[in-house]
């Protein structure tokens, strides 16, 4: 049976099939309880589900990384001293408003 001729024989089966205009008893006020009867949404249950959610792939992802740097061993370069950087850099524009010694 191809298509078309389905679809005809569907299109004249609905036609014949009349609708009721009868509504059961109550059926607005079973609809409207129906609703009411929803709880709120409730951001904050929300967040913190998500948070619990995204805690394991952290935490997961943080023992890899510690696994890999503690297995790594040192680093072949000589490790800077990060406090003297971070206080040079801060400085830096201290150091430049001073003005040079000048002999005399």
């Amino acid at each position: 049976m191809d298509l078309i001729e389905l679809q005809r024989r569907l299109v004249a089966a609905a036609r014949k099939d009349v609708p009721s205009d009868r509504v059961p008893y109550a059926f607005e006020k079973r609809i409207i309880a129906h609703l009411s009867a929803r709880p709120a949404l409730d951001r904050a249950a929300a967040w913190a589900n998500a948070l619990w959610r995204g805690l394991g792939p952290c935490v997961a992802i943080m023992l890899l990384f510690s696994a890999w740097s503690f297995f790594a061993g040192p680093a072949k370069a000589p490790v800077a001293d990060l406090s003297q950087d971070l206080e040079n850099t801060v400085f830096a524009a201290v150091d430049q408003d001073q003005p040079v010694d000048s002999v005399q």
